[in-house]
């Protein structure tokens, strides 16, 4: 049967998972790591890495690095979130052609699916490796909050990685899955999701014979792990410049070096009570003097620093359980999933705020992906018993007479759905009305997302108020937006399905899926290459070391010595065409290499 990765493309790390033996599985990479940093960079030479060897290169490195990707997927170059990246990160953010945010690299700009599409390639060369053979299939998880152009962004990088995304489902939706996956339980469980970049909170009901019904799910899509090292970094910065009158933010390199300082210190502080930052040479002073940074920092400090930011988590998992029209007392588990649950004051939070300690049976790390994978297997076999019922995280509605949004399905509606609603026309002798079709929670329209926009014309002239307008909205269960216009007088009537966008045209698409495939190419007759010298070069050094012996064995043969005078010349070449570097030659060689390695293992053998 054809296997299905499920991948966390997380903020900070990434992780891939898939069903084996039944049961959901991690992959580690081949640093034996079960998750990636989700960093990119391009070094000196033009050549793009990404993960573990892209983060241990980012502080020399540090303006040709790319962290924290995922906060700005689908999202356009003026919003206040893309501000607030453009504040604090070392690497250049630029306004893309179509308004959106995009990234320049050595000179080279990309689009942000292009970057989130490399760590995505990693995940599926990760786990083409383990599995030893093609992947095409992939469940991708979002954050639950993500509206509708940042799901098709996430779905266009999966493109360019060369995967089909046969499925977008939400972080917190696929940890309940992975948490109920072969437990015959009936509950109603929170799923707390702080990460790396987001926050969610979803309410979801495990029933029996394996339904997951979602009943609320809220969040934050710029809150997480990344805004809780900046307050550990302005707190650095600030006592710096008290000190010696200098903005460490002015220098890319030393930002990048107090990133790294600050998540450092975040991570040790959730076991230890204190810790030491130690920058040693962060910078110079106009009198070419060499400064240092060293302060020791406290876990009640952190604690300080970053109360706003846990309180703000509560606060919407206290305006979710109204969504839900739920008490505290109504939830029976909460699941902890995200980096940031370690951290000691985000666990006592959420106790307090529950009445009740957290699970502590799901790998925070893990669990999103080993649900991403149960929901692929789930969609490839039809005999798997798994229902999933999830529900539109924001309102859809269109933008009425005077700027004021009219949201038709409400947040939280189960999906697939469709609602209607009969509006007028707003002017005297209106022949034509223009349907604004937005997402979004605010009254003002300006404040939403708009999504897409079409015409109905023809209608009668008539006072303003005469003429009815039917609005259909409906959502598949693949979130697919249609909406349709209707004068309920004549019966006509116009139409569209709301495509999402990602900043990207079909034509940019299209381009960087062909970029990329090129390049994976490359990648893999490049590792082959490598593979078959590496086992050149063990041939070799085997044979090297059984030469004396064998030589001793058979010096009175003369069948002997021509063998061994024959794989003399064999080790020649084949270590001529190793120093070279030449792989046609290396390839050549490689069958009479491994003859002459069975032979001298064969003749000592014998003799032992």
């Amino acid at each position: 049967m054809e296997r299905v990765i499920g991948i966390d493309l997380g903020t900070t790390n990434s992780c891939v998972a898939v069903m084996e033996n039944g049961a959901p599985t991690v992959i580690p990479n081949r640093g034996g790591y079960k998750t990636t940093p989700s960093m990119v960079a391009i070094t000196e030479a033009g050549k793009k890495l990404v993960g573990h060897i892209a983060k241990r290169q980012a502080i020399t490195n540090a303006e040709n690095t790319v962290f924290a990707a995922k906060r700005l997927i689908g999202r356009k170059f003026t919003s206040p979130q893309v501000k607030n990246a453009i504040a604090t990160s070392a690497y250049r953010i630029v306004e893309g052609p179509h308004a959106d945010a995009r990234i320049q690299l050595r000179g080279k700009t990309f689009s942000v699916p292009e970057i989130s599409a490399m760590i995505l390639q990693e995940m599926r060369v990760i786990a083409e490796d383990y599995l030893g053979g093609p992947v095409a299939k992939a469940v991708v998880t979002v954050p639950a909050y993500f509206n509708d152009n940042q799901r098709q962004a996430t779905k266009d990088a999966g493109a360019i990685a060369g995967l089909d995304v046969i499925r977008i489902i939400n972080e917190p939706t696929a940890a309940a899955l992975a948490y109920g996956f072969g437990k015959d339980i009936e509950k109603t469980v929170a799923v707390y999701d702080l990460g790396g970049g987001t926050f969610d909170i979803s309410i979801l009901e495990i029933g029996a014979h394996g339904v997951f019904r979602v009943i609320a799910t809220a969040g934050d899509t710029f809150l997480g792990g990344e805004d809780f090292d900046a307050r550990i970094i302005d707190w650095l910065v600030e006592g710096f410049q008290s000190e010696h009158g200098i903005d460490l933010r002015q220098d890319r390199m030393a930002l990048q070096r107090l990133k790294d300082a600050a998540e450092k210190a975040k991570c040790e502080l959730s076991s230890t009570r204190e810790t030491e930052v130690n920058l040693p040479f962060i910078i110079s002073s106009g009198r070419n003097e060499a400064l240092h940074l060293q302060r020791v920092i406290s876990r009640e400090t952190l604690e300080q620093l970053c109360e706003d930011l846990v309180d703000r988590t509560v606060d919407i998992c206290r305006q979710t359980l109204q969504d839900a029209q739920l008490g505290k007392e109504d939830i029976e588990e909460i699941v902890l999933v995200g980096g940031m649950t370690r951290m000691p004051r985000v666990v006592e939070s959420v106790a307090e705020f529950f009445g009740r300690d957290p699970c502590k049976g799901v790998h925070p790390d893990e669990v999103v992906a080993l649900g991403a994978a149960i929901q692929g297997a789930a969609l490839l076999d039809t005999k798997h018993e798994m229902v999933l019922l999830d529900v539109t995280p924001h309102t859809l509605g269109i933008l009425t007479a005077g700027g004021t949004f009219r949201g038709l399905i409400p947040q939280n509606t189960t999906v697939p759905t469709s609602r209607s609603e009969t509006f007028t026309t707003s002017r005297d002798n209106q022949t034509a009305v223009k349907i604004l079709v937005m997402q979004g929670e605010h009254e003002k329209g300006e404040q939403n997302e708009l999504l897409g926009e079409f015409v109905l014309t023809d209608l009668r002239k008539a006072t303003k108020g005469q003429v009815e307008i039917e609005v259909t909205f409906e959502i598949n269960a693949d979130g697919i937006v249609s909406v349709n216009a209707k004068d309920l007088e004549t019966g006509r009537q116009q139409a569209i399905q709301v495509t999402a966008t990602s900043g990207l045209t079909q034509q940019e698409l299209k381009q960087m899926i062909d970029s990329s495939q090129g390049e994976m190419l490359e990648r893999r007759a490049s590792e082959e290459e490598e593979g078959t010298k590496q086992e050149a070069q063990r041939l070799i050094a085997e044979i090297d070391k059984l030469f004396p012996q064998v030589e001793q064995i058979v010096a009175s043969s003369d069948f002997g010595r021509d063998a061994t005078e024959k794989a003399r010349g064999i080790l020649q070449k084949a270590r001529a065409a190793v120093s070279k570097g030449d792989h046609a030659a290396i390839k050549e060689h490689m069958e009479a290499l491994g003859r002459t390695a069975r032979m001298f293992r064969g003749v000592v053998q014998k003799t032992s």
